[in-house]
């Protein structure tokens, strides 16, 4: 008897089944028929009350059932929803005459910007564009830069080395000065040399692992400190103004001799001091200094008839003076919050 009720049980739901035609009809369905209190469910619980000889039997077809249930109502659901959707897309429809969404136009990186700024400024001065490779041996990243193995200006400079011996990254553009001054000699050379250093530094708001930097070089006769002090200060009035200040600190350097540091005047409390500049009111923006005879030796010009001078700048710290940028991290962070401000 009540195997032949879960055979009607059976029939009667797979009718209802195969007439359901929306999702809330189904959903109404299975909670009928094989939810917690359906009719399968219950059937389930009156095994109890069968005597042991038909136990197997009916445990074996409510097996069946439920899994037989279970794959059909998967199975129409799919054709419910795929009809549903397919009606939904018919009713909406596509005006293809409406106008579509604009792409958002792309902009120059910060970085770039401001090196397109220093290319405009020393190319006006007459400095030309050198590049420079960024894979280098240690022979041009130190050797010939007057950083002889075991100088301690080497701690300075700790890069990523590759896996032939003696092959690195540079660790600063200065190695394109030996290249260029191999190139040009004997005839004087005013090059600015910009390219990406890598070293291997503690990622802070102030120090990256790569960065961008503008090697700057000129070569030739009777060329003096003068020279020197007189071409960087304009430079800096040029990319930060005339009414900026700015100054010489004497420092040290392998490569230059001597060798000094050029500072601006802070653009966040105009020298007043704040926590940027260390209240000292004053930023440095690039090291310089004239070019050791032996570097000019090197690059293949006679320190007694040639002199020269050099100097570094970062872009990127350039542009986090003149535009306030307190962490160098968001250069490389590509959130496009920050770019869209340039």
């Amino acid at each position: 008897m009540m195997l032949e009720q879960l055979n009607d049980t059976y029939q009667r739901s797979l009718d209802q089944l195969q007439n359901a035609r929306t999702s809330e009809t189904l959903e109404t369905w299975y909670r009928q028929t094989l939810g917690r209190k359906g009719d399968v469910t219950q059937l389930t619980r009156q095994v109890g009350y069968l005597g042991p000889e038909d136990r197997p039997a009916f445990g074996k077809r409510v097996n069946e059932v439920k899994k037989e249930l279970e794959a059909a109502y998967q199975q129409q659901l799919v054709k419910v929803r795929t009809a549903e959707l397919e009606a939904k897309m018919a009713a909406d429809g596509l005006d293809v005459t409406l106008p579509g969404r604009r792409y958002s136009r792309g902009r120059l990186h910060p970085a770039t910007q401001t090196l397109r700024e220093i290319y405009r400024i020393w190319g006006d001065m007459g400095f030309q564009i050198y590049r420079s490779r960024d894979v280098e041996t240690d022979e041009f990243n130190f050797e010939l830069l007057n950083i002889p193995e075991h100088h301690p200006a080497r701690d300075l400079w700790d890069t990523f080395h590759t896996t032939e011996p003696g092959i690195i990254l540079r660790t600063h553009t200065s190695p394109g000065q030996i290249h260029a001054m191999r190139e040009y000699c004997p005839e004087p050379i005013r090059v600015i040399l910009p390219g990406m250093c890598y070293r291997y530094e503690q990622i802070t708001a102030r120090s990256e692992i790569q960065f961008n930097q503008v090697e700057g070089l000129a070569v030739g006769k009777s060329i003096s400190m003068a020279d020197l002090k007189g071409t960087l200060a304009d430079f800096a009035k040029r990319m930060f103004g005339e009414e900026r200040k700015i100054r010489f600190r004497a420092s040290y350097f392998p490569f230059t001799e001597p060798s000094a540091e050029m500072d601006v005047e802070c653009m966040l409390c105009n020298g007043d001091g704040c926590q940027v500049c260390q209240y000292t009111g004053w930023l440095e923006i690039l090291g310089c200094g004239m070019v050791h005879p032996t570097v000019l030796r090197n690059g293949g010009y006679d320190p007694a008839v040639y002199s020269g001078f050099a100097f570094g700048l970062g872009p990127e710290r350039i542009a986090m003076l003149k535009y306030g940028i307190e962490d160098i991290r968001l250069f490389w962070g590509n959130d496009l919050r920050f770019l869209e401000q340039f």
